[in-house]
């Protein structure tokens, strides 16, 4: 079963709900797959604005209306 047993951040939810591979969105969005990664686990860990912009962006491109506050406060 998928992320069974996994904690998950929202921006990590938001990808299994949607079925977005981390893969593909580090290829779209330029951000690496470890910094993917690495928000999929906690809500503790932010990327950087200039990451963080990239992930929107390439959602958005994707016809998702998501923010920056959806995922990082």
């Amino acid at each position: 079963m998928f992320g069974l047993g996994k904690k998950r951040s929202k921006f990590g939810k938001f990808l299994d709900k949607n079925r977005i591979m981390q893969e593909e969105i580090a290829k779209e969005s330029g951000v690496s797959r470890n910094t993917i990664s690495r928000l999929t686990k906690s809500d503790e860990n932010r990327p950087s604005m200039k990451n963080a912009s990239k992930i929107i962006k390439s959602l958005r491109n994707n016809g998702y209306n998501v923010d920056n506050d959806d995922f990082w406060m």
